[in-house]
Order: C-alpha cells, then sequence, then structure tokens
C-alpha cells in the first residue's frame, strides 16, 4: 500500500511504531518495529496478521537467550579474536533458534510454522562449541591435542614450582616476610624483608608499595619459571587460535544471517500480538467489495476515545462529516486512516471483533489533513490544500481510500464551495472511498441530494455546551455558533444583527437542522429505551430458566430419593418372604403360621401397589456418573465420583476412597469433569545451586552457611556451590568450611561437563 512518510506522521503511525517497539524483546526486533511499513502484497499482509493471531490465541513465544549477536559476527568478519564468553553468546543465540523451531513445529501454528521453519539447523556447530568450551567460555584441555599436551606438562610443572619455593620459604624462613608463595609479573616468587634481600639469592621482581618487602625469584627457581612460560605462551597461542577458528565456523555457519532475520521477525509478531491483548485491538477481515465497517471503531492512542461506527460500501462511498470545531471530526477521520495502515501493517485495528472490522485491500491512502503552508515554497494555506487534493484527484481509483479535512478552508466560502464540490464529484466518479470534514453549508446540500454520498454530523451538547464525540449519520451537522454565543452570554441585540446578516435561507437552514436534531434524539430514546426493555425481558426470562431447572433437578432428587426408598422397601419385604417361606418348608410345626404371615405380606405389599398409578420410581443413576461431585452424607464431606461398582459408588474424599451407597450421595455438581486429586510422592531429592563467582572469601563463606541452613531446612538433599578455579582460594575455603558444618555428609567435585573442579557438591544430612 502506497502512503507517504508524512501521511504516516499525520496519522500519528510512528507512535504506533514507538508502542510495538517497546514490547519487543530484542534489539533487532525493536529496529523491526520503528521501520514497520504498510505492506504491498495482500498475501503478505493475511500471512502476517495470522500470525499474530497464532500467537494471541495460541500464547506468547519464548525467546529467551537470543541476543544481537551482529556486531560479534561484523568482528570475526574483521578478524578479530573474540572471547570464550562472547562465542558462547553467539553459541547461546543458535540454541535459542533451535529450541525456538522445535517449539513452534510442534505447537501446530501453521502461519507461524512456515516462518520458523527458515530457521536454521546448528546442531554441529552448537556440539562443537560443547566439545571446545566450557560453561564459563574457557578453552577445554581436550579442545585440541596439543592444547592437552601443554597442559599435562604445565599443571606437573607448577607442582614442582610450589614444592621447590616451599623448601626455600622453609630455609630462608629468617628472612621471609610472610611465609606464602605468589605470582609477580606472571612468575613464582616469595616475599623477602627488603633488610634481608641480599641473604636469599635470585632476582629481584617486585617491592611492596611500603617498600619494606620485595618479591624474589629464587635463583634455583629461574629456569622452570622459564619454563613455564614459555608453555604459557604455547599455550596462550593455542587457545587463541581454537577461539578464532571456532569464531569463524559459527560466523560462516550456514542459513545464520536468514535465521537472525527470522527471529527479529518473530519478536515483532509477539509485540503485535502483545500490543493487540494491552490495547483490545481486533484481527480486521479484508472485503474483496471494497466494503468498510468497524464497529465501535476509536483512535487507539486517544485516551477514553469515544467509539464511533464507520460504514463504507458500493452504495455510500464517501462520508461527509460537519459540525463544530473541535466535535472530533478530525479524530474520526484519523480513527479510520489510522485503522487502514495498522490493517495493511500486519496489525490488529482498534474496533470491536463482533462482527470482525471489514476494510477493503487499498493501494493506496491519500490524506489532506492539516496545514500545508510552506513559506519555503511560496505557498499559502489554501494553497498548500490545493495541491495535496490535485494529488488525490490524480491517484484516485477504487482501490484508493480518501482522507479529507478541512474541505474548502481557507478561502472564499463561496468560491470554495464551488471549487470543493467539484473536487467530491471527480472523487466519486473515480470510485473511491472515504471521509471528508467540512463547514461548508453547500456540500450540506450536495452531500442529501447526491447518490453514494451522505451526510455525517458530530453530536453536540448544547446545554453543557461542550462536544459528545458521537458520530449521527443521515443528517448534517450544525454550526452551533449563534447557540454558542446566546449561552455564553453574548448581548441579544448582537445576536439579532447577526441572525439577520444570515438571513432567511441561512435561519430556515438552521431551524431545519434542529428540528431534525430533536426528532433524531427523541428517536434515539425510543431506541434506547426499548433496548433496555429488551434486555430487561431476556434477564427475567433467564431467571425464569433458572428457576425452571431448579425445580428439575429438586423434583430428580425427590424421585430419586423415592425410588431408593422404594427399593430397599422391596429387598426388606423379599428378605422376609424368604425367611417364611423357609420357614415353612423347614418348621412343619410352623407351617401354618408362617403361610398366615406370608399371605398377610402379599395383601400389605398389593395394597401398597394399589396406592400408585404406576410401578416403583429407578433411580436417575445416569446423574450419578464419573466425574459428579457429591456430599456423602455419612462422612460429612464431598467429592468426585471416580467409579461406579455395581450398585455401589467410589468416591473420592480428600486421599481416601470410600465405596458408599448412592442413597448415601447428595448431588453438589453435576456433569463436571474429575479432578485430579495431588498425592505427595514423598521425593525428597531436590537440588539447589548457589553461585558465588568472584565473592571474597569472607563473604563468600557466609553466603554458603546461610545456604546450607536454608537447604537444610528445606530437606534438600544435594545442593551446587559454583565457586570457580580462579586461583583457588575461594574454592579451598568453601570445602574447609563443607568439612567443619555438621549437616554435610560428604561434598566431592562436579562431572567434567558441570563444571569440574569450578563446582563443589555438597550433599546434606536428613
Amino acid at each position: 500500500m502506497k502512503i507517504t512518510a508524512a501521511a504516516l506522521e499525520r496519522l500519528a503511525f510512528p507512535r504506533i511504531r514507538e508502542a510495538l517497539a517497546e514490547r519487543a524483546s530484542t534489539y533487532r526486533g525493536q529496529e523491526r518495529a520503528f521501520a514497520l511499513v504498510p505492506l504491498a502484497e495482500a498475501g503478505a499482509v493475511e500471512q502476517a496478521l495470522s500470525r499474530v493471531e497464532e500467537v494471541v490465541s495460541g500464547g506468547a513465544l519464548s525467546l529467551g537467550g537470543v541476543s544481537d549477536i551482529r556486531p560479534l559476527l561484523q568482528r570475526v568478519a574483521e578478524g578479530r579474536l573474540l572471547e570464550g564468553t562472547e562465542i558462547l553468546e553467539i553459541a547461546y543465540t543458535m540454541d535459542a533458534s533451535n529450541t525456538i523451531r522445535r517449539s513452534i513445529l510442534a505447537s501446530e501454528r501453521p502461519a507461524l510454522g512456515a516462518l520458523a521453519a527458515r530457521l536454521g539447523s546448528f546442531d554441529g556447530a552448537l556440539r562443537l562449541v560443547r566439545e571446545q568450551l566450557d560453561t564459563d567460555g574457557e578453552v577445554r584441555n581436550s579442545a585440541t591435542p596439543r592444547l592437552r599436551a601443554i597442559r599435562r606438562r604445565l599443571n606437573p610443572l607448577r607442582g614442582r614450582i610450589r614444592d621447590r619455593l616451599q623448601r626455600l620459604l622453609a630455609t630462608y624462613s629468617a628472612y621471609v616476610q610472610d611465609p606464602v608463595i605468589t605470582l609477580r609479573r606472571d612468575r613464582y616468587v616469595i616475599p623477602v624483608r627488603a633488610s634481608s634481600r641480599s641473604h636469599v639469592p635470585g632476582i629481584i621482581l617486585d617491592q611492596s608499595r611500603s617498600g619494606s618487602t620485595v618479591f624474589v625469584e629464587p635463583e634455583s627457581v629461574v629456569p622452570m619459571n622459564n619454563e613455564l612460560a614459555l608453555l604459557e605462551l604455547e599455550e596462550r597461542d593455542e587457545v587463541r587460535r581454537v577461539l578464532l577458528a571456532l569464531a569463524q565456523h559459527l560466523a560462516s555457519a550456514s542459513g545464520l544471517d536468514e535465521t537472525l532475520e527470522v527471529l527479529a521477525e518473530l519478536d515483532l509478531v509477539n509485540a503485535s500480538a502483545r500490543l493487540a491483548e494491552d490495547w483490545r485491538l481486533a484481527r480486521p477481515r479484508f472485503s474483496e467489495e471494497g466494503r468498510i465497517h468497524l464497529v465501535e471503531a476509536r483512535h487507539p492512542l486517544v485516551e477514553g476515545c469515544v467509539p464511533n461506527p464507520i460504514s463504507l460500501d458500493t452504495d455510500l462511498r464517501l462520508l461527509i462529516v460537519t459540525g463544530p470545531n473541535a466535535g472530533g471530526k478530525t479524530v474520526l477521520l484519523k480513527t479510520l486512516g489510522l485503522a487502514a495502515v495498522m490493517a495493511h501493517a500486519g496489525l490488529f485495528v482498534a474496533a470491536d471483533p463482533d462482527p470482525a472490522p471489514e476494510l477493503p485491500l487499498l493501494e493506496a491512502v491519500l490524506t489532506d489533513i492539516g496545514d500545508e503552508q510552506s513559506i519555503e515554497a511560496s505557498l499559502s494555506t489554501y494553497a498548500g490544500h490545493l495541491t495535496n487534493l490535485k494529488a488525490i484527484l490524480e491517484q484516485a481509483d477504487e482501490r484508493v481510500l480518501v482522507l479529507i479535512d478541512e474541505l474548502g478552508s481557507g478561502t472564499d466560502p463561496v468560491e470554495g464551495a464551488a471549487l470543493s464540490q467539484g473536487i467530491l464529484e471527480q472523487i466519486l466518479d473515480s470510485g473511491a472511498r472515504g471521509l471528508v470534514t467540512t463547514h461548508l453549508a453547500p456540500l450540506k446540500v450536495f452531500a442529501s441530494e447526491t447518490q453514494g454520498v451522505c451526510n455525517a454530523a458530530m453530536h453536540f451538547d448544547v446545554e453543557r455546551l461542550r462536544p459528545a464525540y458521537r458520530l449521527v449519520v443521515g443528517q448534517p451537522g450544525r454550526s452551533y455558533a449563534l447557540a454558542i454565543a446566546e449561552r455564553l452570554g453574548l448581548p441579544g441585540d448582537l445576536l439579532d444583527r447577526a441572525a439577520a446578516i444570515l438571513g432567511p435561507e441561512g435561519e430556515r437552514l438552521e431551524t431545519l437542522l434542529e428540528i431534525l436534531e430533536d426528532q433524531r434524539e427523541a428517536l434515539r430514546y425510543e431506541l434506547e429505551e426499548a433496548h433496555e426493555a429488551r434486555v430487561q425481558a431476556c434477564r427475567e426470562a433467564g431467571l425464569l430458566r433458572d428457576q425452571i431447572e431448579t425445580l428439575r433437578a429438586s423434583e430428580a432428587e425427590v424421585l430419586a430419593s423415592a425410588a431408593a426408598r422404594a427399593e430397599e422397601m422391596l429387598q426388606d419385604t423379599m428378605q422376609r418372604a424368604k425367611e417364611l417361606k423357609r420357614a415353612a418348608t423347614t418348621e412343619p410345626s410352623q407351617r401354618g403360621r408362617a403361610l398366615e404371615a406370608l399371605q398377610e405380606l402379599r395383601r400389605n405389599v398389593q395394597t401398597q401397589a394399589d396406592r400408585k398409578h404406576a410401578g416403583p420410581v429407578r433411580r436417575e443413576r445416569d446423574t450419578l456418573t464419573p466425574g459428579t461431585i457429591v456430599f456423602v452424607e455419612p462422612y460429612d464431606a464431598e467429592g468426585p465420583i471416580v467409579e461406579v461398582r455395581g450398585n455401589q459408588l467410589v468416591v473420592q474424599l480428600g486421599l481416601l476412597k470410600v465405596e458408599v451407597e448412592p442413597r448415601d450421595v447428595r448431588s453438589v455438581q453435576r456433569n463436571e469433569e474429575l479432578r485430579p486429586v495431588a498425592i505427595a510422592t514423598g521425593d525428597a531429592r531436590q537440588e539447589s545451586e548457589l553461585n558465588i563467582r568472584g565473592e571474597r572469601v569472607e563473604q563468600g563463606i557466609e553466603k554458603v552457611r546461610d545456604f546450607i541452613l536454608e537447604a537444610h531446612a528445606l530437606k534438600v538433599l544435594r545442593v551446587r556451590i559454583v565457586h570457580g578455579k580462579g586461583t583457588g582460594s575461594l574454592r579451598e575455603a568453601v570445602r574447609t568450611y563443607l568439612k567443619r558444618e555438621k549437616r554435610v555428609q560428604r561434598f566431592e567435585d562436579a562431572v567434567p561437563y558441570e563444571g569440574g573442579h569450578g563446582v563443589t557438591v555438597a550433599y546434606l544430612r536428613p
């Protein structure tokens, strides 16, 4: 769709872009939001809207782990070295892309799935990263055979140097300032009192700030430090080579550039869905007949905007909106324009969703809104409007939306009205649709007499001297100039003189408009009363239906209770009959008495049967089905039926299942799905983690102490303490504390692929 940047600015579309950017999760998504424009192809518009709808209905996409890695890729392209953590950042974005792709394709969202299918698969590159880097971005020993060999020599050499220095500290203990081994200029040294430096043969590499201590590299350690320095240089070069090759491998991965574009597009879709939810927007539907039908359309950027219906079709192509200034005409104009632009940009629009907002597929939106005065171009306000109107006439056709504000203003009203009518006739002949606002009375007459054009007005409350911002279609609007002046208390003779100047024709027109307005208001009130009466009737009908349902439910319960009682009596009677029959056959002396009792029992049953018009009512067992919530009287509790077992019901009461008679239960809530019952698993194998990397020893130990206390209180049996490798001082301090902690049963290093020496796993006592 064609629309100038100036027209987008007048319709406040840049503010829509800003709102989208605020809801984007990534920097690339924000860039897409700020660059959003209406799309040219109908298929692309429908596809964009379908993606937004799938996110609105199916839930937002998770874009965690995605970052803007373009600066890192640019550095790789320039041949610069990336740190291990920077390579991990690229890998995290690739991994997030894989996760997003799998998630979308598994969710059965076709529009998003077509977009996600373009995301690259980087399993091979990610496998290489995991093989060569640990979670801290450090190059693993196993990255290359050469690096493995170098580090196999480095660690023992460092150990030998430390052993030698420990012996020297003992030898020169009288001259040593502190019995510690330290590093100066990447070489192992011992601290010696400055006054005793001549007693320790070696090279002085540094001294303390106070000058009281010098750091000496003993002679016997120099060759070993030299060897260590050479190995460290080899290690550094090998690590740089690994990092450089790994970064180049990731940067050249197939499909990476397109993946970054797709991730940015997905972020924009996410932001569009959030905007639709936050602003209560609805998906538009495009009409092949060029129809515009917006129910309760509102300007999304105007707080408390009064919604109005906007409808245009082949029979009604132009709406001439009149009324007083500041009555909402321009806002209505921009509401339609902004809805069209947002829909063609793949966004939902500010209108009621039922029925769905309907808009035509447009090739252009042509506007003449605002003051076009230009000193540089020597154009007056009216000349600026004419320039815009000339462009509108040249481009107007059936696929164009025209929005003209204050047509005919800025010049002589008579000539302006004549020229404006000619412009409207040409726009009408072109087949274009649109809204036009004006104050010119002749254009009101033109709209009332011309097919395809209709008058409309923004309602104004004269009594309160304020606009109502409500669109009234079918009648022209009044200017209310004399009415407002009278309400404001202007002198009567001045108003009489103004009426005389207006003339009888103008006065009759204003009177006619006032009569029409009053009649329309009366009809509106009658319609509102009829609507309220209809709503009240529907409400009362609903109450009656509820009462009927309640009575039916009560009747069913009574019948069920009676059926249960009858069934109980029948069982008692049959049991009594069996006993009498057995007595008559087994005891000859009691036969006569038993037969009499049996005949009496038969007569009683026959009497009770004759009192009823029908047989015993059977309980409606179909109302007591699995999932029905019932109240069990013997247990004074309620729960769902989980099983119908013969003539018994199995009911879940809390954690217990009980078997009860149907007559002992009463339905509480019918046709409800069986709710799952939570049962404790007793699984206490929980795990928690504390990260103290970079902390000072005292602060780190304090955090570990609190962490262990809390984990023990929560009955966590296994915890991880991430302290990093570094110099090893923090690791040693943590382990020293864990040895003394009575709540800790044992501890060990984490497995290599979960942190190795940089993580201590502690097992707590139950």
